[in-house]
């Protein structure tokens, strides 16, 4: 089972309303692919185009665990799927959110693990939230330091161009 059909499979017992089971809330709307519906191969190269991940980082986010198994052609070339490209979104997300590739790596093995490791996964991502929550206040905080850093720069220069236009 691959990464994203193991969250499939916990969609579908969520509509079948087996006990225990909570549909995870999507936040935007549904994915963009890069073809239409229908079209659900694609090389590693137009993977890249559409992520803006090398090839390079994809094969190695394939072996270091971080990819769900990737189909291969009889001449062994990678074919990647639109559930490929829904996960690939989702690393790329937390990635940019700063989360290690070890936590990432984790987290993967959690989804590939099934169901009964939702607890688990849900830890994780909530301590990887609050840290992502913790490094905002950071910044809120630095970003008001530079407001007021500008702000004193604005108002010495309006002062002088007041000053000169009265006096020149």
């Amino acid at each position: 089972m691959t990464v994203t059909q193991s969250e499939a499979v916990l969609d579908d017992a969520v509509a079948a309303g087996r006990p225990g089971s909570t549909r995870v809330q999507s936040c935007g709307p549904p994915p963009v692919h890069p073809r239409p519906a229908g079209q659900d191969r694609y090389t590693i190269s137009e993977v890249a185009e559409h992520t803006g991940l090398s090839a390079h980082t994809l094969r190695w986010y394939e072996r270091i665990g971080l990819m769900p198994h990737v189909d291969r052609t009889h001449t062994g070339q990678r074919r990647f799927t639109n559930r490929d490209l829904d996960w690939l979104g989702l690393v790329t997300k937390l990635r940019l959110t700063g989360m290690s590739v070890a936590d990432m790596v984790r987290y993967a093995e959690l989804v590939r693990a099934g169901e009964g490791t939702a607890a688990e996964r849900e830890a994780l991502l909530t301590a990887h939230r609050d840290d992502v929550r913790r490094r905002i206040a950071e910044l809120q905080s630095t970003l008001d330091v530079l407001d007021y850093k500008i702000d004193v720069y604005a108002d010495a220069r309006r002062a002088s161009e007041r000053f000169c236009g009265l006096h020149g």
